[in-house]
């Protein structure tokens, strides 16, 4: 068997940054749903809790109710969260195209604050080509928003 030509293009998303607070607050905000609603979207039944299943909301588009489908996956308290990232609907080619994605955060202690890494991976493009672009951009402002709220309750 010969591999197909039509092999898949996975991209993956990077975003770090040093923020100037303590992993803790940083935590509290990427795990507290009444926070997440502030950085994100509207959330449904997360807790930082590996096997949970939980749901965020956000436009729909044609045959996609706008429902991001997740399932947390790894949970290291002030260190690490990862959850999968999965949405769309296959009719959909360009936003809410169908998304298979995960979303990890890891937390390090750095001087001067916590070092902030999200890779949100999985993207098939072209597939996800309108998602991956979209996301690209919004991860950054996402991150900005973290450090905002985090830095409003720093211990």
């Amino acid at each position: 068997m010969s591999e197909p030509a039509t092999k898949l293009d996975t991209r993956d998303i990077v975003v770090e940054e040093v923020l100037p607070c303590a992993p803790e607050a940083i935590w509290k905000t990427l795990t507290s749903a009444e926070l997440i609603d502030r950085w994100l979207m509207k959330t449904a039944g997360f807790e930082p809790a590996k096997g949970t299943r939980f749901t965020f909301q956000t436009t729909p588009l044609g045959a996609w109710d706008g429902v991001v489908h997740c399932e947390v996956l790894e949970v290291r308290p002030n260190e690490l969260l990862s959850y999968s990232w999965r949405g769309g609907h296959d009719s959909n080619t360009e936003y809410g195209s169908s998304l298979n994605t995960t979303v990890t955060w890891t937390l390090s202690k750095v001087e001067g604050g916590t070092r902030l890494s999200l890779v949100h991976s999985g993207f098939e493009l072209p597939k996800n080509e309108t998602a991956f672009r979209n996301l690209s951009k919004g991860w950054k402002g996402i991150v900005g928003r973290i450090a905002t709220i985090s830095s409003g309750h720093a211990h």
